[in-house]
């Protein structure tokens, strides 16, 4: 299985498949090897990372804190951005070291080196559009304004994070030895594939009034 998908359709379906082979205990024919788990720690675990900028920007975020996250992004030493843009350099000065032109009429190579210093050329202007956009970012109001107005452009988001789509559990919790085990997969996947996983799920109203019983109460504050 891939570790990168394009879309989260894809995700959400490669992992059904993945689930059913674990449950039947066999792999999909044509497949010569095995399955690898990757593990995804949830955006709350490293706030400066792509995705846990992402969970930060809400549509109540501050405008100084959202000013912040974009200097992050495209900061010039540690910036994800200004790293994308060094990474899609490199790819080209790869492809350049194994350019040829003893072939005026076919140079795929060249065709492909030349999309690369294209992408790197727009990724530049992003990060120059990025820094004009900081300084207007910061002087937005704080207020949100009536939803009519919004409506005069489209919303420009696409993808969800992958812990929205998938649940806090999916890609929160790291892996244990048993995960590796193809066997404790298999019946853990069928365990939870049955149709007696969802009621041993539901939590009782008695179970969660015993947990809210047995829970402290908090501490009082000391007084001086």
């Amino acid at each position: 299985m891939p570790e990168f998908y394009p879309s989260i359709g894809e995700v959400v379906g490669a992992a059904m498949q993945h689930n059913i082979r674990l449950a039947h205990g066999s792999e999909t024919s044509g497949s010569d090897k095995p399955l690898q788990v990757r593990y995804l720690p949830h955006p709350s675990a490293d706030p400066y990372s792509v995705p846990g900028m992402i969970a930060r920007l809400t549509e109540t975020t501050t405008p100084n804190e959202v000013a912040g996250i974009i200097e992050e992004v495209n900061g010039a030493l540690v910036g994800a951005l200004p790293q994308l843009t060094e990474l899609v350099a490199v790819a080209a000065d790869w492809t350049r070291v194994r350019l040829a032109f003893d072939d005026p009429h076919h140079n795929p190579t060249f065709e492909t080196w030349t999309r690369l210093a294209a992408a790197h050329g727009m990724l530049r202007d992003v990060q120059e559009q990025l820094q004009i956009a900081e300084d207007g970012i910061a002087a937005c109001p704080a207020e949100l304004t009536d939803p009519r107005h919004h409506e005069m452009v489209n919303v420009l988001r696409t993808r969800e994070l992958l812990s929205d789509v998938l649940g806090t559990g999916a890609v929160a919790a790291a892996p244990t030895p048993s995960d590796c085990d193809p066997e404790a997969n298999r019946q853990r996947a069928a365990r939870t594939s049955s149709p007696n996983a969802a009621v041993q799920r539901t939590t009782s109203p008695g179970s969660s009034a015993e947990v809210s019983a047995s829970t402290p109460a908090p501490r009082a504050p000391r007084t001086r």
